[in-house]
């Protein structure tokens, strides 16, 4: 009886190795921290959402993961770090569009290739805003599209800096409406917004995050949301589409990427472990809170979205002729 006991109990373990081998690479965790390298300074939306997210996936990184700020040249900087880095799932890029869809298109040449960046997910989008100070003689899209033709060339625009996201979206805006305006870059968004509520500029295309709280206080006014629906942190404000602007839809996204050669078994690691932590109640309240719309798409879907992005905003910057040193 205990010889068949035994080889029963041989059989069966041998059978079950059998079983659990071809999935042993995928059963594997990573075993090095794991850097989320943002290319812009800690305390904005692109620093704040892979913060949320880092305290979510330590289950599925059990060696930890931190979140790395190396900002500069429009990003360019931590997106050459992570194209050199090893593509073996120690280190990804999370960042808005500049380094990822928009900055080949910018500037005359880049130390890395986006094109061969390896899509992971889109963390989240979030939708920019046409904001104008108090005062301006326009309470809605139409009238200010009216003013702008009575006044070409004499309004006056801020924005991030030249080739910013903030800067491209009222370039989009000018070919879209037939206006003229004249552009006042800033070297950030903080910048932007004093001079916008101190009235020093007319307007700006910004971000739903840092607008909303000026908007709310009366201290300035947005008139359209650039998104295919109204924004739930700010519900009364139309669209561009609603207010007779077809076309003009203009999101900020952001998106998870690995370098070249990165394996389809550490993409698909990293992406079940970020789009999990993207459907955590308090994840999706505190995006909410920064006017974010939770992404988590598969990396097919998302390298999808970052071409027609890309494809878009190159567009609008050659008909514009937008150029960065």
């Amino acid at each position: 009886m205990q010889t068949t006991i035994t080889r029963r109990a041989v059989l069966a373990l041998t059978a079950a190795a059998a079983a659990a081998a071809p999935g042993l690479p995928a059963l594997a965790q990573p075993a090095r921290t794991l850097k989320l390298i943002v290319p812009f300074p800690a305390g904005g939306t692109a620093d704040i959402l892979p913060r949320l997210l880092a305290d979510k996936v330590r289950a599925a990184y059990p060696a930890g993961v931190i979140v790395d700020n190396r900002s500069g040249a429009g990003g360019n900087i931590g997106a050459e770090l992570v194209a050199r880095s090893d593509p073996d799932g120690s280190t990804f890029l999370v960042s808005p569009p500049g380094p990822i869809a928009i900055n080949h298109h910018l500037y005359k040449s880049l130390s890395f290739d986006p094109t061969k960046w390896v899509p992971i997910t889109i963390v989240a989008t979030v939708p920019n805003v046409l904001n104008v100070r108090k005062g301006f003689p326009a309470s809605n899209l139409q009238e200010l599209i009216a003013y702008l033709k009575a006044n070409p060339g004499k309004v006056t625009y801020a924005s991030q800096g030249n080739g910013s996201t903030s800067h491209l979206t009222a370039a989009m805006f000018m070919q879209l409406t037939g206006t003229e305006m004249i552009h006042v870059p800033y070297k950030g968004t903080s910048p932007a917004l004093v001079d916008l509520v101190g009235g020093q500029v007319d307007l700006f295309f910004d971000n739903i995050a840092s607008s909303a709280t000026f908007h709310n206080s009366g201290k300035t006014r947005i008139l359209a949301v650039a998104d295919q629906k109204r924004s739930p942190l700010l519900p009364q404000v139309p669209t561009f589409v609603e207010s007779k602007v077809p076309g003009m839809v203009a999101v900020t996204f952001f998106s998870m990427v690995a370098p070249a050669g990165t394996s389809k078994e550490t993409v698909a690691h990293a992406h079940k472990a970020f789009a999990g932590a993207l459907q955590a109640p308090d994840v999706k309240q505190k995006f909410a809170e920064q006017g974010a719309t939770p992404g988590g798409w598969s990396p097919e879907k998302s390298a999808q979205f970052i071409r027609e992005e890309s494809e878009k905003w190159g567009k609008v910057i050659k008909t514009a002729n937008v150029t960065v040193e």
